[in-house]
């Protein structure tokens, strides 16, 4: 037991120092995303003293660009079992050297989630009610109980993945099936409930049509399932350049293949849903209607739904086009998809759902600089996270970190980010 806890303490000081460890680059990459933190967490003090008045959310729309960005994060998060799956089901050979970064991914995206709805109380302070046993947590009665649940347990099942196989490899032992696998096939079901259940939050709401449709769950998985993976293939190639890491063009294909299915499924969704909004004509057209056309003279997200949507169409074109079978177009595919889901998935679904108000009234939401400031901290500390992981993941998967030896400083010639 005491060398084992000599080793797991060993283990967390060489992962610290090697932290602080990298090229010119690396530091420069770190010190722009602390200060960009540093800025959001001042934002966030601002907030806390003044209140969500600071924020472009209103008592009509109680939901703004915090809400919007964890939808989005929790797609994010659940596209990790896009890699489990073949990885681990199928023996996908190519895919499975590059499973764990998707699995850190998801730990960085959820952590995300979980700041963006602290950033979204009013009452920081109130959130021990979300605690079982401590507070009010309503349990099983509240749609709210049941997201809190999933997306922790989500969490601990990936970090409890990645951190063990991360430990045995730096040990230089063979991982114990008995200790990961179970938890890496409960996290298959559990990818999907995350993004269900996130759903059925809105759902549930019977007072906003918009939202009100069983639709809406297929959606968020088809859309999570093509942002995500988008995201995976960019940050593995850029882990393939700055570290050397073995990222084969095949796994990159296959999750090609995979965002393909779910864009096409996406977008006949959205399809499905926008035909049976306009064609009933019924008065719950009213948010659908803003959303595409405006409203009563309002209409700030209408350029940006139908911008979202081109993106969405041109991202599928270009992945589904035998021309442009290379990695310059996947990528240019992946950023189209990943930002044209974003505003359709984001504010496309978030703010319609309240407007107009059940009192008819249309009242329009923007993020104001404050909100922006909060929501740009929140998305660096999860790539500082996520860098942080990486740098100590990376070299144990390569062989240059082991307990038989001291920690290997970087070659002279790498690069980092």
């Amino acid at each position: 037991m005491a060398a084992e806890l000599h080793d797991y303490l060993t283990f967390l000081a060489r992962s610290v120092r090697r932290a602080f460890q990298g090229s010119w680059r690396y530091y420069a990459w770190m010190t722009f995303l602390t200060l960009v933190v540093l800025v959001g967490l001042n934002a966030y003090a601002r907030q806390v003293v003044g209140g969500l008045s600071v924020t472009g959310m209103s008592d009509q729309v109680s939901w703004g660009a915090y809400i919007a960005n964890f939808t989005y994060l929790v797609g994010i998060a659940a596209a990790a079992v896009m890699l489990v799956i073949p990885a681990y089901i199928y023996k996908n050979e190519a895919v499975h050297q590059v499973v764990l970064l998707g699995e850190l991914l998801a730990v960085a995206a959820l952590v995300m989630c979980l700041l963006f709805v602290t950033v979204d109380l009013g009452r920081p302070d109130r959130f021990w009610h979300m605690i079982p046993l401590l507070g009010r947590f309503n349990w099983p009665i509240s749609m709210l109980a049941w997201d809190v649940i999933a997306l922790n347990g989500y969490l601990v099942l990936n970090a409890h993945v990645a951190g063990y196989l991360i430990y045995t490899r730096w040990k230089g032992e063979k991982p114990n099936p008995r200790w990961y696998l179970p938890f890496v096939f409960l996290s298959i079901g559990w990818a999907v409930s995350i993004h269900t259940v996130t759903a059925f939050l809105y759902v549930g709401l019977g007072g906003r049509p918009f939202w009100n449709s069983a639709i809406v769950a297929p959606r968020f998985l088809a859309s999570a399932f093509a942002a995500g993976p988008g995201l995976i293939v960019i940050t593995l190639q850029l882990v393939r350049r700055l570290w050397g890491f073995d990222v084969r063009d095949e796994a990159l294909m296959l999750l090609r293949r995979i965002i393909t299915v779910a864009m096409l499924i996406n977008l006949f969704l959205l399809g499905a849903e926008v035909f049976t909004e306009f064609y009933t004509d019924s008065r719950h057209v009213a948010a659908a209607h803003y959303l595409f056309f405006g409203l009563g003279g309002a209409g700030k997200l209408v350029p940006w739904i139908w911008l979202a949507i081109a993106m969405n169409l041109v991202a599928t074109v270009l992945l589904m086009s035998p021309k442009t079978r290379t990695l310059r177009w996947l990528n240019l595919a992946c950023v189209l998809a990943i930002v044209g889901i974003w505003v359709e998935k984001g504010m496309g679904l978030i703010v319609p759902g309240f407007v107009p108000s059940p009192l008819g009234e249309v009242v329009e939401y923007a993020p104001t600089l404050n909100e922006t400031l909060v929501s740009m901290g929140i998305w660096a500390f999860g790539a500082l996270l996520y860098t942080l992981m990486l740098r100590v993941a990376v070299p144990v998967v390569l062989g240059t970190m082991r307990r038989a030896a001291p920690p290997v400083s970087p070659p002279a010639g790498e690069t980092t980010p």
